[in-house]
């Protein structure tokens, strides 16, 4: 769907019981309830625009390794890997297979619109159940979980880094935690574009480095102490954040934090809130369609970045294939 033709923010059409801003049933077709929320956006025009920003023959992975995390974390078991001789599983031959058991959220990922739920439903009105999410073929998931991607080439489209690390050091001459706190506004994504020589374009995805996975490679015992504080550098959630992402157009948003946005939450007076009161999640997955990227490896992204002069790229990311799965490994891959 052509970006231009949606309504901004506070002109599409109202949902009963939902608040302005609600994109269920823009991208309907024929009847049929969509599942791709705002990757909608990424029309053949736009995507073969996008092609043109390869012109290094440079590719670059921004994916963690799957056992990135070195210590545990409360509910989400690491990856176990077994590797497998091929005589002990009954060939008669030499070799090997493995098996890889791990949690789709522990390292870099994608949440399907699937992954977070208000009063039981999600985009369009959907509503996950453990039932639903374990259908055995895509042909009968009427869910909108990561696998639909593949029937439509997977995700490419044109990425664009905010280094806002390298921004915040560069501009302000201060050392930068991704623990601290910091909360990114609009406005200072709009300066930091604007100072990496940016313009922001309809169907962007829209990545953040905060400097939080490479953090995490090698924490110190400064670094244990401010996890203490339950502070996290990230997107400053608000319906005001929401809004403008929204009328940017944006495909998708990723970046190298645990939740893009900033941690705690906060109420609307601006004290702290839940984790339960997180505010862009339930508007981008369940209000707009629109999936979040999280602990995404950004470091050589931001160094080459910093060296050609370049912050925007072709970005293509190919989800694992398998029905009914909430998040995936984003296997992305940035081309320059």
């Amino acid at each position: 769907m052509d970006p231009c033709s949606v309504p901004n923010f506070d002109d599409l059409p109202s949902v009963e019981g939902q608040p302005q801003g609600c994109a269920w049933g823009v991208f309907d077709k024929d009847g049929k309830k969509d599942v791709f929320g705002t990757l909608n956006f990424l029309t053949p025009q736009i995507v073969a625009a996008a092609a043109a920003e390869v012109k290094d023959g440079v590719s670059i992975s921004l994916n963690w390794p799957l056992n990135g995390i070195k210590f545990p974390l409360p509910g989400r078991k690491p990856p176990v890997h077994r590797p497998q001789a091929l005589r002990d599983m009954g060939m008669d031959c030499e070799g090997w297979d493995d098996e890889l058991d791990f949690n789709t959220q522990f390292s870099s990922q994608w949440d399907s619109l699937c992954h977070v739920t208000t009063d039981g439903a999600t985009y369009n009105a959907l509503r996950p159940t453990k039932e639903g999410l374990s259908v055995q073929s895509t042909a009968e998931n009427e869910l909108p979980t990561i696998e639909h991607w593949h029937s439509r080439g997977a995700l490419v489209g044109r990425g664009v880094l905010i280094d806002w690390k390298r921004y915040h050091e560069e501009t302000t001459g201060t050392p930068y935690h991704p623990l601290d706190g910091y909360r990114i506004m609009p406005e200072d994504m709009e300066r930091a574009a604007k100072h990496q020589g940016v313009e922001f374009k309809h169907g962007d995805i829209l990545i953040i480095r905060t400097g939080y996975t490479e953090m995490l490679e090698a924490p110190t015992p400064e670094d244990f102490a401010k996890f203490q504080a339950q502070t996290l550098s990230g997107v400053h959630g608000s319906v005001d954040t929401a809004r403008w992402v929204w009328n940017r157009r944006f495909a998708a948003v990723a970046g190298d934090a645990h939740g893009f946005e900033a941690l705690p939450a906060h109420k609307p007076d601006g004290t702290p809130a839940a984790i339960s009161d997180l505010v862009l999640h339930p508007w981008f997955l369940n209000q707009f369609g629109m999936p979040i990227g999280e602990l995404w490896d950004l470091k050589a992204l931001s160094e080459y970045s910093k060296k050609s002069g370049r912050y925007s790229f072709l970005l293509t990311s190919v989800p694992l294939n398998h029905p009914g799965l909430v998040a995936s490994p984003p296997n992305a891959v940035a081309l320059f």
